[in-house]
C-alpha cells in the first residue's frame, strides 16, 4: 500500500512540475514579456524541466512504456492541431503527386546517411500501437499508429559518438515564415514506442494529421510529435537551429522536455 501511494505521489509531482513549467512558459506567450524574460522565472522553468526529466526517467526507466489501449477506445476522428493543410510550395508540389517524389533524409552525425522514399518506409518492419495523444492545450485523443521504430533507423544509419540529439525537420510553416522543427534526446529517440508513423487507424496518414510521415513519441506532449516530416538530423547541440532552444515552440517559451 505504501508503495502504491508513493507512486501516486511521484506521478502527481511529475504532473505538477510539467504543468508549472508549461504554465509559466505560457505567460510569456500571452504577453507577459517582462516576466518571461526574468532570470528568476527562467531559472525556475529550467529547474522544473530538469526535475521532470529526472523524475520520469527514474520512475519509468529509459525503456518504460506509455499506456496502450484496446481498439474499442480508438476515437473515430483523431483531432488535428497546429498546421492541418500546409501551404508551403514544396509541400503542395509533393502532395499533388501523392508524395511519389518525397524522400526522408537521415543525416548529420551518422556513419551512413539515409534517403528513403515513402514506399521504402512503408515496406520496413513496423510497430502498431494504440496510444493517447495529450495536448498542452488540455485535450486528448486515442489513435492507432503504424510505422517503423525510429531506433531501428538510427541503428541502420550508425549514430556517431558526438551525437546527443535527434532533430526533426518539417514542411509546414505555422506563421508563414518559420518551418516547424522539433528534437528529442537519444534516450527518447531510441525508445521502442518512438516511431515514424505513416498510418493512422489502419489507413494512410491524412493531411491534417501529418501526411506523409509524422513522429510519435508516446511519452511526450503533443507539440513534440512533429508532422509533415522531411528530414532527421543528428546533432551535438541546437546552437545553429532556429532560436537555439530545440524546437519551434521551445523558441517561443515552451519547455524543451515535455515528458508525461
Amino acid at each position: 500500500m505504501m508503495r502504491r501511494d508513493s507512486g501516486r505521489r511521484d506521478a502527481s509531482r511529475r504532473r505538477f512540475l510539467q504543468r508549472s513549467a508549461l504554465g509559466a512558459a505560457a505567460l510569456g506567450l500571452t504577453g507577459c514579456d517582462r516576466l518571461s524574460q526574468s532570470e528568476q522565472v527562467a531559472g525556475t522553468l529550467n529547474l522544473a524541466q530538469r526535475l521532470n526529466l529526472r523524475v520520469q526517467r527514474f520512475l519509468a526507466g529509459e525503456r518504460g512504456l506509455a499506456p496502450e489501449y484496446p481498439a474499442s477506445m480508438i476515437d473515430p476522428v483523431f483531432r488535428p492541431n497546429g498546421s492541418i493543410d500546409p501551404q508551403a510550395a514544396r509541400y503542395r508540389e509533393l502532395a499533388a503527386n501523392g508524395f511519389a517524389d518525397w524522400r526522408l533524409t537521415l543525416d548529420g552525425l551518422v556513419e551512413t546517411p539515409l534517403s528513403l522514399s515513402l514506399d521504402e518506409i512503408r515496406a520496413l518492419p513496423a510497430r502498431t500501437q494504440i496510444t493517447r495523444h495529450d495536448c498542452v492545450e488540455g485535450w486528448s485523443a486515442i489513435g492507432q499508429w503504424t510505422g517503423p521504430v525510429l531506433g531501428d533507423l538510427l541503428a541502420r544509419a550508425g549514430v556517431k559518438s558526438q551525437a546527443r540529439y535527434v532533430v526533426f525537420h518539417c514542411m509546414d510553416q505555422l506563421n508563414g515564415k518559420d518551418f516547424y522543427y522539433e528534437s528529442l534526446d537519444l534516450v527518447e529517440a531510441r525508445h521502442p514506442q518512438t516511431i515514424l508513423a505513416h498510418s493512422l487507424n489502419g489507413a494512410p496518414l491524412p493531411t491534417a494529421n501529418g501526411a506523409p510521415l509524422r513522429l510519435r513519441a508516446e511519452r511526450q506532449l503533443g507539440y513534440k510529435m512533429a508532422k509533415y516530416l522531411s528530414g532527421i538530423t543528428l546533432v551535438t547541440d541546437f546552437d545553429d537551429l532556429g532560436g537555439g532552444k530545440g524546437g519551434y515552440w521551445e523558441d517561443r517559451g515552451y519547455t524543451w522536455y515535455a515528458g508525461i
